[in-house]
C-alpha cells in the first residue's frame, strides 16, 4: 500500500534518527509493525502557529524494541482518523494535559489544566474507533485516563486534595511502589507482584470504564493500571515506563505490545 510505504518513509527518515539499534526482533522475525503515538497539541498563541510535539522517550522505547513509531497529528478529519486506524498495527497513548471534566460530568477543579479542544476532539475520536478494532492498545499516563472517560468512566481530578499525599505521584524524586493483581496480565510482563516505578500525574481513574478492569494500585488506593477484558492486548499505566532508567522494565511493556502487534499481525 503506497500510503503505508509513505509512513514507513517518513519515520525512518525522521523519528528514528537518535535512536539505539533496536536488540529484537531476531532476524527472522515478522516485519516492524507500525506502531502509531499520539501527540501533545499547542494552540497559536503569540504570533506562533499551532504545533505538536512528542516526548522522543516514547519514540525510542518502540523502536528499541522491534517496533516503527508514527506520530499522529491531531488532525480531525474523520477519513483520516479512520485511516490511522486501518493502516497501524498498535497504538500508544501518550501523556499531556487534563481532560475537560464536564465530558465525565463534573465541573473542573481549580487544579487542572485542560487540553486544548483540538487534542480532545481528536483523541476521543481516534480512542474510540481504535477500541473497537480490538488492535493492541498501550496507554501512558493520560492515556489511562482518556480511554477510561473514553469507555464510560470518571477520574479523581486531583489526588493531594483528594486523597491525601502520602504517595508522590508527581513532582521531583516521584517514584512509589505498585501493588499488581498476580493474575493480570502486567503480573506476566513484569514476572513481578510489585514494582517500583516513576510517575508525573495527578489525576486518576475513580468510576472504571466500561471493559477495563484495574489490575494495579499504589499503597494509597490510587488505580495506577487497568487491562481490557473484551479482547487481545490492552494495557493502560499511570506511571512512565519509558523514562524509567531501568530499561528492562521499559523494554518488557513496550516489548510486549510490539510482540502482540506482531501476533494479531499473523
Amino acid at each position: 500500500m503506497t500510503t503505508r510505504r509513505t509512513l514507513v518513509a517518513l519515520i525512518l527518515l525522521t523519528a528514528l534518527s537518535g535512536c539505539k539499534t533496536p536488540t529484537k526482533p531476531p532476524p527472522s522475525a515478522p516485519a516492524r509493525p507500525l506502531i502509531g503515538l499520539t501527540s501533545v497539541y499547542k494552540t497559536a498563541e503569540n504570533g506562533a502557529s499551532a504545533a505538536i510535539s512528542c516526548t522522543f522517550t516514547y519514540v525510542a522505547a518502540i523502536a528499541e524494541n522491534g517496533g516503527t513509531p508514527v506520530i499522529l497529528p491531531t488532525c480531525l478529519d474523520d477519513e483520516i482518523i479512520r485511516q490511522y486506524v486501518q493502516i497501524l498495527d498498535g497504538l500508544v497513548l501518550i501523556g499531556g494535559d487534563d481532560i475537560p471534566p464536564q465530558v465525565y460530568g463534573q465541573e473542573p477543579h481549580p487544579t487542572t489544566k485542560i487540553m486544548p479542544q483540538q487534542r480532545y476532539d481528536f483523541e476521543s475520536k481516534l480512542i474510540a474507533a481504535w477500541l473497537a478494532t480490538g488492535k493492541p492498545t498501550l496507554g501512558i499516563c493520560l492515556g489511562m485516563q482518556f480511554t477510561n472517560v473514553v469507555s464510560g468512566g470518571t477520574l479523581i481530578q486531583d489526588i493531594p486534595s483528594q486523597i491525601g499525599a502520602s504517595v508522590n505521584h508527581r513532582g521531583k524524586g516521584a517514584h512509589h511502589r505498585v501493588n499488581i493483581d498476580p493474575e493480570s496480565h502486567l503480573a506476566l510482563i513484569l514476572g513481578a507482584h510489585t514494582a517500583n516505578v516513576y510517575s508525573h500525574h495527578h489525576q486518576a481513574a475513580d468510576e472504571v470504564g466500561k471493559n477495563l478492569k484495574i489490575v494495579a494500585r499504589s499503597p494509597d488506593g490510587v488505580a495506577e493500571a487497568a487491562e481490557r477484558t473484551d479482547g487481545p492486548f490492552g494495557l493502560f499505566v499511570q506511571w512512565h515506563p519509558e523514562a524509567m532508567a531501568e530499561t528492562a522494565h521499559r523494554d518488557a511493556i513496550y516489548g510486549a505490545l510490539v510482540d502482540a502487534c506482531k501476533s494479531a499481525a499473523r
